[in-house]
């Protein structure tokens, strides 16, 4: 019988004495940001955990339209997820160079938005993994036995840009943007080239890396986190919805409040990126409004 894991997180010594079990799969989840100067794919050639395999999030993805990683239809995960020898039965554990921060967090929040809850982040990432001496492996990885993976599309993880755009009058959600506050201020540009500056109106900002120790590449104590969504102005007892850049570290907003308790935190898919793309669509510079009380 399938076992679950100690979800949302697992230890890299839980992950260490499980490393072989038949039934567990491993992704390494190969996004980087773009100013990085290796690929992901380059980073799992060279050095990743035993028998992973690399999920890529832009080719795991709906490449009909401009935005790179943007949500997959339900075949498309089925058939990419199959082909890395991952099945319906098996237990995944997700993992990242930056210690979950965005894309192994972006890993997890599509498994369960298809329905497979059986899914972890490894805590600490290939960071911790690679401290602590445990093994590892290099140059080209075993091609695995395609396995059936029946994705199936779960109601409540994705917004789109109309919800969004509805919801400025009708302000049934709070937006959570993930961005740093001087991208969120429209003080910096963002990554992406071509960007207007600032943020969907009335959000409120809590950066993806304030969530973290950076040190360690750990999340931050529950209490830490709740007190951090507080500080934002995010009630974490009503609807939530997580934007960012382009989609990647609305997932990490999403795994914390799941560490936390609120289960139930959407993703605004499309994100900046995708808001910037309507030019006759509002935006705000600055910082967040004050809260309505």
């Amino acid at each position: 019988m399938t076992l679950s894991l100690p979800k949302p997180l697992v230890s890299t010594a839980w992950l260490a004495e499980h490393l072989h079990d038949p039934d567990l799969r491993i992704v390494d989840v190969g996004y980087l940001p773009p100013e990085r100067t290796k690929t992901g794919r380059e980073h799992f050639a060279r050095h990743r955990i035993p028998g992973a395999q690399f999920f890529d999030v832009d080719d795991i993805a709906d490449t009909t339209v401009a935005k790179k990683h943007a949500f997959p239809p339900a075949d498309v995960f089925s058939d990419k997820v199959g082909a890395l020898g991952i099945g319906n039965g098996h237990r995944v554990v997700a993992y990242d160079r930056m210690g979950g921060i965005a894309a192994a967090a972006r890993a997890w929040f599509l498994f369960r938005a298809f329905g497979h809850e059986n899914v972890s982040v490894l805590a600490g990432g290939w960071t911790a993994w690679e401290k602590e001496g445990r093994p590892t492996e290099k140059n080209a990885a075993a091609v695995p036995a395609r396995q059936s993976f029946d994705a199936r599309k779960q109601d409540g993880f994705v917004r789109s840009r109309s919800e969004v755009h509805s919801n400025l009058t009708e302000k049934r959600f709070q937006v959570l943007d993930s961005r740093a506050a001087p991208n969120f201020a429209g003080t910096e540009m963002d990554n992406w080239p071509g960007l207007r500056l600032g943020h969907i109106p009335g959000s409120r900002n809590l950066s993806a890396l304030d969530l973290f120790d950076l040190t360690a590449m750990l999340f931050k104590s529950p209490d830490q986190m709740r007190a951090l969504f507080s500080k934002a102005g995010v009630d974490l007892s009503k609807p939530l919805t997580a934007s960012g850049a382009s989609g990647i570290t609305p997932c990490t907003i999403a795994l914390a409040g799941y560490i936390i308790g609120k289960t139930d935190v959407q993703i605004y898919d499309g994100s900046w990126v995708d808001w910037c793309a309507d030019p006759s669509l509002p935006i705000e510079t600055g910082p967040p409004r004050p809260v309505s009380l």
